[in-house]
């Protein structure tokens, strides 16, 4: 064969590789759904939160559908997802009972939720719901800077966070504490740290994930504000805890796991 053609069949050879290469980066290793409606407060929030996860989609090579409309809940649509997050949900987002039995369903066969802010103050007439998140909303103080105490080792969502974390929030006290419902706490607030009103918890849990009803389920009391969206820790702690809830990484939640790094 001449030197010329062997050139040539390099060339295309060479071509096939890269498209194939190139191809595969472009293949999503996993979906999510991104949900945020909302039929109480509205956080400003929202549209950063789910641009943030989006962002996280395509520099992690997931891919991310984001959605305001309950009738996607159904069994076929969810079971293209690996995890459903629920952005700052308020109210009833969920408020047909095909839809709830649907999201159940979806848990029940091994799917994963990510629950951020005040996906706490969602379905408070739902107790399933209340189960798989860990525990309802019930007062805010002002917002402020505050020490989030990191404790759950081995955590995807606390990889590389300072053991003592100060950040400004909004910061959430809850109608019971989570660990009643067999959570693994994963941060804790330092009520010595910032005032946090008449409804003080004393033990006070702000991130949490536990195994639940055959799926896998993860929340983080923070993200109130537009900033959180941009800080690089928040985001990483956002990234680790859809990856958790997803089962691509690991998920160390029970409640009396200490974990490895």
């Amino acid at each position: 064969m001449s030197g010329k053609r062997l050139s040539i069949l390099s060339a295309l050879i060479g071509m096939l590789v890269l498209t194939g290469t190139a191809a595969r980066a472009e293949t999503p290793s996993f979906r999510v759904l991104v949900f945020s409606k909302t039929t109480g407060f509205r956080h400003d929030s929202i549209p950063d939160g789910v641009a943030a996860i989006q962002k996280l989609g395509r520099e992690h090579g997931f891919a991310v559908d984001a959605t305001e409309d309950a009738t996607r809940f159904t069994d076929q649509n969810l079971a293209r997802y690996r995890t459903v997050v629920f952005v700052s949900t308020t109210g009833d987002p969920l408020d047909q009972p095909e839809e709830k039995a649907a999201f159940q369903r979806y848990i029940e066969h091994g799917g994963g939720y990510a629950g951020v802010h005040a996906a706490a103050d969602s379905g408070y007439t739902w107790p399933w719901y209340r189960d798989l998140v860990g525990a309802y909303f019930l007062s805010h103080p002002a917002q402020q800077d505050a020490t989030v105490d990191v404790v759950g080792q081995g955590a995807p969502s606390n990889r590389g966070l300072p053991r003592h974390w100060t950040r400004f929030d909004e910061w959430y006290n809850y109608q019971t504490n989570p660990r009643d419902a067999g959570v693994r706490v994963l941060m804790t607030l330092d009520e010595h740290s910032y005032d946090p009103g008449p409804d003080a918890m004393g033990d006070h849990p702000i991130s949490w994930c536990h195994r639940y009803d055959g799926g896998r389920a993860w929340y983080t009391g923070m993200g109130h504000t537009k900033e959180s969206y941009t800080d690089p820790l928040f985001v990483r702690h956002l990234l680790g805890g859809i990856e958790m809830s997803a089962g691509v990484t690991r998920f160390p939640c029970d409640a009396d796991e200490t974990g490895g790094a």
